[in-house]
């Protein structure tokens, strides 16, 4: 495999940066998740960060160097993190389960797999070109098919915070998942939170990465979804893959070639230790939540490493 990769977080105009965002890779896999909690005080924050670790730990454990089958992983790995998730807030004796919405995508053999829940979005772009993108589980997007209102008006729509798919919460997850799409060199995956998708359209999108490194293309997204002039800002990240990128600087692509069978790269941020997820938790309080988070992920699923 070959690829290059970029990922940014930030927090808009929320007290607290509620996403968050994980890849990792074998020699033949790669993984990518991006999660967007809520349920308030710091309780989304968890849940979101719940939902990554697992997928990424589950991906450590699994891809020796592949996954036998992408699409049955990413259906265990969403249903290990609601139930890890509902641990969670059984042990907390939390009234309400945080919740989270959630899309992951594994790549291997070319061909992309992804699954999603809620209003985080995969899109696929190709030469300038959306592809294809992941339908939200939400009001406005049910809107939006049954034409009532157009996409553009989904952003600033009153429903638009309706979402019924989620990991959390005491219903089943909603999860819909993607057809094999075979993967062509130059094109590109973003995964992303409704605060960018909401503040840049698919076109925008496109055009900007086509002749754009990623770690030039996604920043300036964020900075034109971030300055546009709305009654709120909600926590905006992207995480983008540019597959078989060969046309930029070759010390910023990642080639698996050589990587050991049994060897999984991961790149996830520890929670509360990242500036960009602005948090009011003590060190103190971090420890303890950590312990807390992996505490729940092992109880649902006995085999996850803890980190």
């Amino acid at each position: 495999m070959k690829f290059t990769v970029y990922h940014e977080s930030r927090i808009g105009k929320r007290r607290n940066n509620e996403d968050r965002l994980g890849y990792c890779y074998s020699r033949e896999a790669l993984l990518m998740v991006v999660a967007d909690g809520m349920g308030g005080h710091y309780y989304g924050e968890i849940a979101a960060h719940i939902a990554v670790q697992t997928l990424t730990e589950t991906f450590n454990r699994e891809a020796k160097p592949k996954l036998s089958d992408p699409f049955m992983f990413l259906r265990q790995g969403f249903n290990h993190a609601h139930k890890a998730i509902l641990d969670f807030a059984d042990m907390q004796r939390l009234a309400d389960s945080p919740r989270t919405t959630c899309v992951g995508c594994v790549v291997q053999g070319n061909v992309a797999y992804w699954a999603h829940s809620g209003d985080s979005r995969l899109y696929m772009l190709r030469k300038g070109k959306v592809m294809t993108r992941t339908k939200d589980h939400s009001r406005v997007q049910a809107l939006v098919d049954q034409g009532v209102i157009s996409e553009q008006q989904m952003p600033e729509h009153a429903d638009r915070n309706k979402i019924y798919g989620c990991l959390g919460g005491q219903q089943a997850p909603e999860i819909t998942y993607s057809r094999k799409t075979p993967l062509e060199a130059g094109d590109v995956l973003i995964l992303c939170t409704d605060g960018l998708w909401s503040g840049v359209s698919g076109d925008l999108l496109a055009n900007s990465v086509r002749n754009t490194p990623l770690a030039r293309a996604i920043p300036a997204l964020l900075d034109t979804a971030e300055g546009k002039e709305r009654s709120y800002t909600d926590n905006l990240s992207a995480l983008g893959v540019r597959w078989e990128d060969t046309y930029i600087d070759a010390s910023s692509v990642i080639s698996t070639k050589s990587m050991n069978r049994n060897t999984v790269t991961t790149k996830m941020d520890e929670f509360g230790r990242n500036p960009d997820h602005k948090t009011d938790l003590s060190d103190e309080e971090i420890e303890r939540t950590i312990g807390e988070i992996n505490a729940a992920i092992n109880k649902s699923f006995p085999f996850a490493h803890s980190r």
